[in-house]
């Protein structure tokens, strides 16, 4: 499975179509959805980084996703909030549009993580288990976007834990830890793992699945149909030495394990 990664302000709708020749599922976003995680965004932005900033990020999300009703691509939408509650309402969403949605656990940026959102919402795991339990009950499939190399974080139990609490997959962009990636496969089977971080070829795509994941998304070059066929390739090619072992997330609502 080949999946697209979000892109702070660049992972919209059209986005997702162009890639649509080549991928399974697209998460758009991110979206801030809370009033902490927006003035956060806003700051974000004040010093050049680009942002999705709509007057109504709820509306945003169920445009965005009506948008995608028709395209062979199954979307995903990937939230920041440091509530709970505005993200069961995004979640309740994508159920409705049968989309995933991704509690980013991810972002580094230093005012996202004051807030609470991202790589901090990841190092208070008893949260981000609250977190994916109240998207699950939402109705949707739940994804929960991670990065390996953070300091007190033992990826392999949080992903045992997130499993536990509801959660449908991990997408791991796994730094320069690639290895991780069979370790958080092994400790949540019954998880579909994505891996990203530095996609960009046969060779990258197949030491990820080799490792056990599940499927590879692609970031930065998401928008280079040259990279994306590659690696759609790849993961083609890949499956078929699988005799269709391997799974996808597009359009059937559930995440196999």
């Amino acid at each position: 499975m080949l999946a697209l990664a979000s892109l702070s302000g660049a992972a919209d709708a059209a986005w997702a179509r162009e890639g649509a020749a080549f991928a399974d599922l697209a998460f758009l976003g991110g979206i801030a959805v809370d009033d902490d995680a927006r003035e956060a965004a806003r700051d974000l932005v004040a010093r050049g980084r680009e942002e999705f900033l709509p007057e109504d990020p709820v509306a945003f999300v169920e445009a965005e996703l009506a948008a995608l009703s028709d395209a062979p691509i199954r979307p995903g939408m990937n939230v920041r909030s440091a509530t709970v509650d505005p993200l069961r309402e995004a979640a309740a969403i994508c159920a409705r549009h049968d989309a995933v949605v991704e509690i980013n656990a991810h972002c580094r940026q230093d005012e996202l993580r004051a807030v609470g959102c991202g790589e901090t919402l990841l190092r208070d795991t008893a949260r981000l288990e609250r977190y994916v339990a109240a998207a699950a009950d939402a109705g949707a499939t739940v994804s929960v976007k991670v990065r390996a190399e953070v300091d007190g974080v033992d990826l392999p139990t949080t992903a045992r834990r997130l499993s536990a609490a509801g959660a449908d997959a991990i997408h791991v962009d796994a730094m320069d830890s690639e290895p991780v990636v069979a370790a958080v496969a092994a400790a949540a089977p019954d998880l579909f793992v994505l891996a990203n971080n530095g996609v960009r070829d046969r060779r990258t795509t197949w030491e990820y699945l080799g490792y056990g994941a599940d499927g590879v998304s692609v970031g930065r070059p998401s928008d280079d149909p040259a990279v994306l066929r590659r690696v759609a390739r790849a993961v083609d090619a890949w499956e078929c030495r699988s005799a269709g072992d391997a799974s996808t997330l597009r359009g059937d609502g559930e995440v196999p394990g």
